[in-house]
């Protein structure tokens, strides 16, 4: 908390003093921060100061993790092999469909990152497959349609910010049918997604 403070001061104030001197120096800067914390949470709780919360919460932007953005993955996949391939100094192999149905079933807990060491093992002729992913072949018709299921709940979730009424009039489900569902899938809470 005590650094909190000083933060605060800084951000407010606009002025820093160097270590072991006394004079005040004019600074102008903009700070971009990220976190998965829910900030507003922990200030209810007293584990952040809210005015720092409020100060630092100018424009939000909410970024979904790549689990919730499937239909970015051939391209992301695509970019990342092209600047693996530049970066090794290798012609950029084509990348199969089968890769890139094993790539879309993948839950991705390391989101981009993730992806982009997936990319750079592709270009080293390394296994692409995730963990966790169908190793070869056609990708089944039931990992397909689960596959679909999960990434539409979780855009819905994420569209009608969290809201499960709404979801579900969206989704055109029963309220228990989605519970079911975000249960099936082990769905995060939506300040996680």
């Amino acid at each position: 908390m005590a650094m909190q403070v000083k933060f605060l001061r800084l951000l407010q104030e606009r002025v820093v003093e160097r270590l072991g001197s006394n004079q005040l120096i004019q600074v102008d800067f903009r700070v971009i921060a990220a976190t998965k914390a829910d900030l507003l949470a922990l200030s209810e709780e007293g584990k952040f100061r809210a005015d720092l919360h409020f100060r630092l919460n100018v424009a939000t932007i909410n970024l979904p993790p790549l689990r919730a953005r499937r239909e970015d993955i051939p391209l992301l996949f695509d970019t990342f092999v092209n600047q693996a391939a530049v970066r090794l100094n290798q012609a950029p192999p084509p990348v199969k469909d089968a890769v890139i149905r094993e790539l879309l079933v993948h839950n991705w807990p390391g989101n981009v990152r993730e992806l982009r060491n997936q990319a750079e093992r592709y270009v080293l002729g390394l296994r692409t497959a995730p963990e966790g992913a169908v190793a070869d072949g056609p990708l089944s018709l039931m990992s397909a349609v689960e596959a679909f299921e999960r990434g539409l709940i979780v855009e819905e979730l994420r569209r009608n910010d969290g809201n499960m009424s709404r979801t579900a009039v969206a989704l055109q489900v029963p309220k228990t049918t989605l519970f079911g569902k975000i249960r099936k899938h082990e769905i995060p809470a939506q300040n996680e997604a």
